[in-house]
């Protein structure tokens, strides 16, 4: 059986099997699987003020991100909601970065807009430039013009090859899908921004505080938010992981309702992202109210569902961020 390409959403085109979803899964446990990202936009900054343009901008601190150190920023609105993610690596001389599929355009036309004065240089690189995710050896691969390893890049690494060399992995071995990449990065409680977020998601409750949005700095749009949050606690909802019933032969849908069990009139949250884990079988990762006691039975239209807390309920800055 060939690879199979998604037909909608926001992965549309690009393969989420090549037959046999579950081996797929146990190839990237085995740490001999890759995957396309290809339909992920590529962006990449150049100029001597890319590192402290961008500091001032993200909820990142990049002054003095070294070269080839892997990290992840992010754009707020004035709100303090997230408006677009930055998966990023510099090269001593050039930031590269790429985003969820279908906002390279929107970003570099914003930060195209917030030059100003500064030495940068922003250019959007997806017609030559392709992200390929491996768990392999990055040695056996085309030769990338760079490779990004980070805390959220699910034990992987992200190459960024010449579009060309797409090619010449057309018979590579090993090859997984988008299925099995999405259960594992599930599984690690790693949201998606636009999948397991909205238009109204901060960053206090979604887990990454610590990690994609540095703690001890400020003065970057949005911040006001995340920091009256964080020092208040409680953020209106968090991210939590389910686990759901598999005796019911369906996943949920991205936008699916959830609900008491004991009142399932009543709506508490949204599905982002589901999928079925060789091990765990099928989970997913939700948005729900603040106030949904972590120990509730959940049900999503006909799937009953149990939480694992990601996002403490308190979280600021008398309980430990739950992710980083």
């Amino acid at each position: 059986m060939g690879c199979v390409p998604a037909e909608t959403g926001p992965d549309a085109g690009a393969v989420v099997h090549c037959g046999d979803p579950v081996r797929e899964q146990r190839g990237l446990d085995a740490g001999t699987g890759w995957v396309d990202l290809s339909h992920r936009g590529v962006f990449t900054v150049a100029g001597p003020d890319r590192l402290t343009w961008l500091h001032a901008m993200t909820t990142q601190h990049l002054t003095a991100l070294a070269p080839h150190r892997g990290t992840t920023a992010l754009l707020l609105d004035p709100q303090g909601h997230i408006d677009h993610a930055l998966f990023l690596v510099d090269d001593g001389e050039v930031l590269w970065g790429h985003t969820e599929p279908g906002r390279v355009g929107d970003l570099v036309a914003f930060l195209d807009r917030m030059r100003f004065l500064s030495r940068v240089e922003v250019t959007d690189r997806s017609a030559e430039v392709a992200v390929v995710w491996t768990v392999a050896d990055p040695a056996g691969f085309p030769a990338p013009l760079i490779t990004r390893s980070a805390d959220d890049s699910l034990g992987g690494t992200d190459l960024f090859l010449p579009r060309a060399a797409l090619a010449d992995l057309a018979d590579r071995p090993h090859r997984a899908g988008l299925w099995a990449y999405e259960a594992r990065r599930i599984a690690a409680g790693v949201p998606r921004i636009g999948l397991d977020t909205d238009e109204r998601t901060i960053p206090n409750e979604i887990g990454v505080l610590g990690g994609a949005v540095h703690l001890d700095k400020g003065c970057y749009t949005g911040q006001e938010t995340v920091a009256r949050v964080w020092n208040l606690g409680r953020p209106p909802r968090r991210l939590v992981r389910l686990q759901l019933d598999g005796s019911v032969d369906r996943l949920p849908g991205h936008g699916e309702e959830i609900a008491l069990r004991d009142a399932p009139e009543r709506p508490i949250g949204v599905v982002g992202s589901s999928a079925r884990h060789h091990e765990q079988g099928p989970i997913a990762l939700a948005l729900v109210k603040r106030s949904t006691p972590v120990d509730a039975s959940l049900v999503v239209g006909d799937v009953a569902a149990t939480q694992e807390v990601l996002v403490d309920p308190e979280v600021g800055l008398h309980v430990r961020p739950g992710r980083g």
